[in-house]
């Protein structure tokens, strides 16, 4: 998306902390630095963020939960949008508080909940064209906030099944940034097969996969930077000279040869349209 002048801030999640089932024991909280990094972008603790956890099963705790964690970083002006059907994305109060908001932040949980209520909606239409025409304006989401900015939206998948053909299945994001595919837990759930075969459908796009506590801040719709204390590992379809994705059989083995791969952490950046890496150099701080 060209001309963008909007910042995207997506986040591979925090929540699992890998002994916790339910979700009720594993609530949508990032770590400290990286909502940090979210208040900043937004114009600092007076900013007026809008929390949607239109994603979790348990919504009203995760509203919460980052009522809480905004606060403890200063944030007075908070608000959480409990948006549960297509009717409240279509609400004058909603829509309003979307259109005078320095912030939107996104909870993880199921992604096809926000496709379902909010795609296609009047919220959904104010984001876009906020995110495209407002500078300073900024759309943040956790772990299924962040996979949802995609068009072509990852929304489901077994890893345990990597690299044969059906480990992921796909539907449409709110498309904030239809160059990428974005997959989050990425190291800690194993999810390389489920992005590769996305990357194979749409071998045009970008996959981004987004460890745990770690994050892109991502300026006009193209200019990456890498924040948190993980990585970000980038897939590049682009020179592919063989993919058979079109012509397998459900649940076949696949062959992809000369995919790019790039292992991106702290202070590296990454170029979308150039498809370019920039290393931090060695001596420069960490984010």
């Amino acid at each position: 998306m060209q001309h963008v002048k909007g910042t995207l801030i997506p986040i591979g999640g925090n929540e699992d902390k890998g002994f916790e089932d339910d979700e009720i024991h594993r609530l949508d909280y990032i770590e400290e630095g990286i909502l940090a990094h979210v208040v900043e972008e937004a114009g600092g603790i007076d900013a007026k963020i809008i929390v949607i956890p239109t994603a979790s099963s348990i919504p009203i705790e995760v509203g919460k939960n980052y009522l809480t964690a905004f606060a403890t970083l200063g944030c007075k002006n908070v608000t959480v949008l409990d948006i549960r059907t297509q009717a409240d994305s279509e609400k004058a109060d909603f829509i309003q508080h979307i259109k005078t908001a320095d912030c939107i932040m996104f909870s993880g949980g199921d992604q096809s909940k926000i496709s379902k209520y909010i795609g296609g909606s009047a919220i959904h239409t104010v984001l876009l064209e906020r995110y495209k025409n407002d500078a300073g304006f900024v759309i943040a989401g956790t772990s299924a906030g962040a996979m949802m900015m995609a068009e072509e939206m990852v929304s489901g998948g077994s890893a345990a099944k990597a690299f044969l053909k059906g480990a992921v299945k796909m539907r449409k994001g709110l498309a904030l940034i239809p160059e990428l595919i974005i997959d989050t837990h990425f190291i800690q759930r194993g999810r390389f097969g489920r992005i590769s075969e996305a990357v194979a459908k749409f071998p045009s796009l970008i996959g981004f996969g987004l460890a745990e506590d770690t994050g892109m801040i991502i300026k006009n719709g193209n200019s990456c930077t890498v924040i948190g204390s993980g990585m970000v590992i980038v897939f590049d379809g682009k020179n592919l000279t063989h993919n058979n994705e079109k012509v397998l059989e459900l649940g076949t083995p696949m062959t992809m040869t000369n995919l790019t791969v790039h292992v991106l952490s702290n202070g590296d950046q990454y170029d979308i349209n150039k498809r370019q890496v920039t290393v931090l150099p060695i001596e420069a701080p960490f984010i």
